[in-house]
This record gives structure tokens, C-alpha cells and sequence, in this order.
């Protein structure tokens, strides 16, 4: 059984869709929803063309620089278009990886963008059974921030380090280096140093007012830590990954609704290679297009410094970069936070096979 997600009940905000029965509904109406460390938002469906009976697709995601193509693609209206007359999309979004793993296990949404640790963590809790991961999103953009107070890794002892949640994916690579290190650490935040959980904002909060020394995050909060708290850059997690490759983002679907609507997942993963391309092609359109969108989920936009920083310290894929995974469930294996489990089985790339086929591209091998 795993560990990774602490038991009790999970919080997700759900959107509700308005559905208008006998009328033609516009296509392309991107709309946002949810936050990260914000308020959930507005809903927006995709239109059914007048093209009869439609499936639902109920979709989460992060408004986060981690998951531009996604919020890109909700934005600029690509899922829409490509799902127009297959689907009605309902979006969702969440404050963390573990409660969007919630509700996709509680069927309350049916695919999510997420982090690694917490598509295990699905995985692992229904012995391989409820979910796949059917598209990569994101690598890169996490780091150890740290005050000046520490110059090197030696200088760590004794000082409070934050990661967004027990078992998410910067807790686990925060402890597996400072394991790695020789470093002792507990769930108590004793040990050589100390471990806290904070959501993001306010790991920058307290980075700011002395309360924490460093976090490991990720983007765009390892920026502001940078340029808001005055921190600097101790440890880029690229460059403990072989060519500095590591997921950050993938696309989790329930195993049962990839059964029975194989035909969506498609259309949902046309609209996100429209999203990889229009992040990868024009960044100044791009951060603008997302930038827009997280400010209408959480109030406010990120900084343009801030966002065209971060920016540079990811890579936008569909390659879920499987070899990382499997490093990152033995990461959490090693810290006690993950029994040990087998993912063979948590990639099904069929479909994102087919679409690269169609695009010209190659095809993606788990």
C-alpha cells in the first residue's frame, strides 16, 4: 500500500457544466478554472456541434507555469476545437497533485494534468488498475532555493527547508538528495535538516520573513524565491537527471473512461500537441496567453519577469520521459514514503502514438 498520500478525505473544486439542450453552442471559448495557492475560477464546455449525443470529459489541471500547454490550450480554446462535436470538457483545477489524484480516484474528474509522484501514488493505491498516463506535458523547473546563509551543501545543517507536501514530487527528490548527501531528516521536521510542508505562497512568505531558509519548488516559485526573497539557486534538479530531463507534467486518465472513450483521448491530446506547439513556437505569445489565464483563475498574474525566467527552465513535451518516473517512484521507495510497486502498465501511448503518426513525428517508447 502506499504512502505517498496521507489518509483522509481529499478537497478538489469541481466545476459544474451548463449544458444548453437544443442550442447550437459556439465553439472555442476557452474558459479557466481552480489555482494554484487561488480561488477556482470559471467553467467553460466545449461545443457539441449539433452533431447529436456527446461524451463528457471532466479535465483538471494546474494554473501554472508547469502546465502551460495545458493552460495554454484552455485558454487559446484547443481542447474545444479539437473535442468540438466528440466531447463537452468541463474543467477543474486543483491546488496540489495529491487532490487531483483524489478525485480522479473518486471519479469525480476523468483525466488530469499532475506531477509523478502523485500518478504513483494513483497507480500504486488501486494495484495498477484505475489510471494511465497517456501524454507528457513538462520536464524540468524545480530547485532548491536557499538564503545566503548557505553556500554549499555542507552549509544545510540546521536549517528549515519547505517542499509544497508529504510525498509530492519535490518532497521526495528533496529528501532523496539530502539522503544521498548523508543527511538525517524525520517527518517531525527534526533531524539534520528540517523538513516543513508549505503550500508555495507561502514557502515565499516565510522565505522572506526568516522562517524557512530554502524550499525546493518549483517553477515559477523557485524564480520568486530568486527575485522576490533574494535567494539563490543551490541545487537545479535538471542537473541531477541524465541530459537534464525529468518529468514535471503528464497526462493521467482513468483506465475505465480511456476504455469507453478512446475517441476523447484523442481529441484531448490533438488539442494538447496544438498547446506544446504554440509554447514551443512563440514563448512571448505563449507566456502572455498563459499569464492571462492564470490570472483569471487566481486574481492576479505572475510577474513578467518572473514567468519569462521560469520559462527558461523548462521543456515542453509530449515525451512523459518514463525513465524518470521509474526513478522517482525508487526515490520514494528509498525515504520510506512508497512501498515498492511495479508500474508496468501505467503507460498506455497508443494514442499519442497515433497522433504523432498523423503529425509526422515519432513515435514515443515507454
Amino acid at each position: 500500500m502506499s504512502r505517498l498520500t496521507p489518509p483522509g478525505s481529499g478537497r478538489w473544486r469541481l466545476a459544474l457544466a451548463v449544458v444548453l439542450t437544443g442550442l447550437l453552442v459556439a465553439a472555442g471559448c476557452g474558459g479557466d478554472d481552480g489555482d494554484s495557492g487561488g480561488d477556482a475560477a470559471s467553467d467553460t464546455t466545449a461545443a457539441d456541434g449539433g452533431s447529436g449525443e456527446v461524451a463528457e470529459l471532466r479535465l483538471g489541471y494546474f494554473p501554472n507555469v508547469t502546465h502551460a500547454p495545458a493552460v495554454a490550450a484552455v485558454q487559446e480554446g484547443f481542447f474545444d476545437d479539437a473535442l468540438d462535436g466528440t466531447a463537452t470538457v468541463t474543467y477543474s483545477t486543483f491546488d496540489s497533485g495529491t487532490e487531483a489524484g483524489e478525485a480522479l480516484l473518486a471519479e469525480g474528474i476523468d483525466a488530469t494534468f499532475i506531477g509523478p509522484n502523485p500518478a504513483i501514488n494513483a497507480f500504486a493505491q488501486t494495484d495498477g488498475e484505475a489510471v494511465r498516463i497517456v501524454s507528457g506535458t513538462t520536464s524540468g523547473g524545480a530547485s532548491l532555493v536557499v538564503n545566503d546563509d548557505i553556500q554549499s551543501p555542507e552549509d544545510l545543517v540546521g536549517h528549515t527547508i519547505a517542499t509544497p507536501s508529504l510525498g509530492n514530487t519535490q518532497d521526495v527528490a528533496l529528501r532523496a538528495w539530502l539522503t544521498e548527501e548523508g543527511y538525517t531528516f524525520d517527518d517531525a521536521g527534526g533531524g539534520d535538516v528540517p523538513i516543513v510542508n508549505l503550500d508555495n505562497s507561502d514557502t515565499l512568505a516565510a522565505f522572506q520573513d526568516g522562517s524557512v531558509d530554502g524550499g525546493w519548488v518549483p517553477e515559477p516559485w523557485a524564480t520568486r524565491l530568486v527575485q522576490e526573497g533574494g535567494g539563490h539557486v543551490l541545487i537545479d534538479e535538471a542537473d541531477l537527471w541524465p541530459d537534464g530531463e525529468f518529468v514535471t507534467t503528464h497526462l493521467l486518465v482513468r483506465t475505465a473512461y480511456l476504455d469507453e472513450h478512446p475517441d476523447v483521448i484523442q481529441g484531448l491530446i490533438e488539442g494538447l500537441a496544438e498547446g506544446e506547439d504554440f509554447v514551443n513556437d512563440d514563448a512571448a505569445a505563449a507566456q502572455a496567453s498563459v499569464n492571462a489565464g492564470i490570472e483569471a483563475v487566481t486574481g492576479e498574474p505572475i510577474p513578467e519577469e518572473v514567468i519569462t525566467a521560469s520559462w527558461e527552465n523548462l521543456t515542453f513535451t509530449l515525451d512523459p520521459i518514463a525513465s524518470s518516473l521509474e526513478e522517482s517512484k525508487n526515490d520514494a521507495v528509498t525515504v520510506g514514503l512508497l512501498e515498492d510497486v511495479d508500474l508496468e502498465g501505467i503507460y498506455d501511448l497508443s494514442i499519442l502514438n497515433d497522433v504523432l503518426a498523423e503529425r509526422g513525428e515519432e513515435e514515443i517508447a515507454t
